[in-house]
């Protein structure tokens, strides 16, 4: 289960680093660091949506279909680790001084309409 987590762990930050990471981060800098901010300006879109639960601590987060290409071919649910281990690797890195988790409540892959994940800011 771990070194699941960890392959999960090495795919996705290679997937987003050059890609999402920088284009959350502009965000995010732009915001002036607020993740409240952020999701309310940038979390309604085509490809990603965010709720905010609890200001500055709960959001739900996710995408409105299957993103990953890997993923849609596969069709397994356990990929869905993937993601959330990307959307985790991405807040670590906004908010390197502050505790992150990330639990996934519902996947395409799982048979849900979309991919939700509830993030909790410590």
């Amino acid at each position: 289960e771990v070194r699941r987590e960890m392959d999960y762990r090495e795919k996705a930050i290679h997937c987003v680093k050059d890609t999402v990471l920088p284009v959350q981060m502009g965000q995010f800098q732009e915001c002036g660091g607020s993740l409240d901010e952020q999701y309310r300006k940038y979390g309604d879109t085509a490809a990603f949506f965010a709720e905010i639960v609890e200001p500055g601590r709960v959001y739900e987060v996710g995408y409105p279909q299957c993103v990953c290409p890997e993923a849609r071919e596969t069709r397994d649910p356990a990929h869905c680790e993937c993601s959330r281990q990307s959307v985790l690797y991405i807040l670590e890195t906004l908010l390197p001084e502050r505790a992150v988790t990330v639990e996934t409540l519902e996947t395409v892959l799982g048979g849900a309409e979309k991919c939700r994940f509830r993030v909790t800011v410590e």
